[in-house]
């Protein structure tokens, strides 16, 4: 099981198995790697991610479960999901916020199951009011800082279907400025202003990115 972990555009991976793509990781002069489940060892790796030559991070142990506890006690995790929104013409719903492209998602509220809170997301963030859910793609990890807090997102992504006549409104509140659809071949302009997190995303959910 791999788990990989953003730190704003750099991996962290949590992982009970060396794959193809962790073992080039792990060749890169500035990559860390470490195979012991110790709270000295995580607290060095989380100084040197602040570091500008950090590249990535790779925690081993052959307990998975052992080893995202010993690592997940370091934030205060938060459950989201969001939604990778297709219409007719097969074109991928982004929205634009804080100078980036994203894609619709957020917070799960209480009591709510993550693929309702992914539908709400959608609904909220980009006015669109028919819209269906379909299976679920992946789940997405990255950190932040809020309030001096270190948090760890948690977020579930599903397929959804919407059509395109409908009514897009950004949540202003939301800070969420223009929404598009976007046709396959001007997705990869997006990616490379968006977070890499979303192009894992949309590669699970079917989309060819070509960067």
């Amino acid at each position: 099981m791999v788990i990989k972990i953003f730190f704003e555009d750099k991996p962290v991976f949590l992982c009970d198995e060396i794959t193809h793509s962790i073992h080039t990781y792990m060749h890169h002069p500035d990559a860390i790697f470490i195979d012991e489940i110790s709270t000295p060892a995580i607290n060095s790796l989380l100084h040197e991610i602040a570091k500008p030559e950090f590249h990535t991070g790779i925690l081993w142990n052959d307990n998975i479960e052992k080893l995202k506890k010993a690592f997940y006690k370091h934030f205060i995790r938060v459950q989201a999901a969001g939604g990778v929104v297709k219409n007719e013409a097969d074109e991928v719903l982004f929205i634009f916020r804080k100078g980036k492209w994203d894609l619709p998602k957020g917070k799960n509220d209480e009591n709510e199951t993550a693929k309702e809170c992914a539908v709400r997301e959608v609904r909220e963030e980009t006015g669109l009011v028919k819209v269906t859910a379909g299976k679920k793609v992946t789940t997405t990890y990255h950190t932040y800082q809020e309030f001096g807090k270190h948090i760890l997102k948690e977020t579930e992504w599903f397929d959804m279907k919407a059509t395109s006549e409908q009514k897009l409104t950004p949540q202003r509140d939301e800070e969420i400025q223009k929404i598009e659809w976007v046709s396959k071949p001007d997705i990869p302009d997006k990616i490379k202003k968006s977070y890499p997190l979303i192009a894992d995303v949309l590669i699970n959910s079917g989309v060819d990115i070509k960067i």
